[in-house]
């Protein structure tokens, strides 16, 4: 990523990957959704920064959906506990993609 500035905000997104050989998801899966936050000036740097990371992982993204900065969020009326706020101070601190929950998807 590049370097930070000083209107770099962390944005929640969450991500659908489907399967792609050697992307490390169990059997029968057919996919996952990840919640990332991710360091950035804006929503589109965010999507493209996250998209990027996932693909070096092997990940195949199909669709990412951004809930917006923290600021954002709080106007918008969401709880952020303290856990999902000392993920995005780690994401902020380190200019990173940080991926704080996986959930594999099945056809069941």
């Amino acid at each position: 990523m590049a370097k930070r500035s000083l209107e770099t905000s962390v944005f929640t997104l969450l991500v659908e990957v489907g399967r792609k050989a050697g992307d490390g998801l169990p059997d029968g899966a057919t996919g996952a959704a990840l919640l990332c936050y991710c360091a950035a000036k804006d929503a589109d740097e965010a999507v493209r920064e996250t998209v990027a990371i996932l693909k070096q992982a092997d990940l195949a993204p199909l669709d990412v959906t951004s809930y917006g900065a923290l600021a954002e969020r709080l106007a918008e009326g969401h709880e952020v506990p303290e856990e999902e706020r000392a993920l995005m101070a780690r994401a902020l601190d380190e200019n990173s993609v940080v991926v704080a929950e996986t959930r594999v998807l099945t056809g069941d």
